[in-house]
């Protein structure tokens, strides 16, 4: 299989689980990760943006979100699993 047809795939499971909770576990280098939960918000050809939950450091009011590329989940640089 192809790295496109792989793309495609992943962009198909995650657009089937928009408005799902997720956790995110995100590599920061050596050692290093952060796990987030969050629902998976929209889906774009190329990326794809999570609204993070709310957490101690950020204000009540606000929400937080992020966007990666399916290229990131390929590459293993992050995790996304449904809870």
């Amino acid at each position: 299989m192809g790295e496109k047809e792989k793309l495609a795939k992943i962009r198909f499971a995650l657009e089937k689980c928009v408005g799902q909770r997720v956790r995110l576990t995100a590599k920061k280098g050596r050692k290093k990760s952060v796990v987030r939960q969050g629902v998976i918000e929209e889906t774009f050809p190329s990326i794809f943006i999570i609204k993070l939950d709310n957490s101690i450091d950020q204000l009540p009011s606000s929400s937080r979100r992020v966007s990666y590329s399916y290229t990131d989940i390929l590459t293993k640089a992050i995790e996304v699993v449904r809870c």
